[in-house]
């Protein structure tokens, strides 16, 4: 199971309502990165046939099997702030992560 904080499903509505044929966001990992393992985010029109699909206040977010095995139990937040804004991935089968947020090892 993927969570979605309120924060992060806001900011997924917002931009598929600012966008057409966006249904969600779609969250996978890809191989690579200083850790292993790096995510990878994009939007995307909705579901393919086997994305497992998690929906929280209306947002959709789409994972293929394969990055399920190392993202089940994950708590999805998006913050902003003066410097910086992104989605803040709270993975509980991270081992190890690197200091950019964007990679690790599982």
């Amino acid at each position: 199971m993927i969570q979605l904080t309120d924060s992060a499903a806001k900011r997924i509505l917002e931009v598929v309502e600012s966008k057409e044929n966006i249904g969600g966001l779609r969250l996978g990992v890809h191989g690579g990165g200083c850790s292993g393992f790096s995510y990878a985010l994009q939007f995307d029109a909705g579901a393919k046939p086997q994305d497992e699909v998690f929906e929280h206040n209306g947002a959709k977010v789409f994972v293929d099997p394969k990055s399920m095995k190392v993202l089940d139990g994950m708590v999805l937040d998006f913050k902003a702030d003066l410097m910086q804004q992104g989605f803040v991935f709270n993975n509980p089968n991270a081992t190890q992560t690197c200091g950019c947020g964007t990679s690790f090892s599982a």
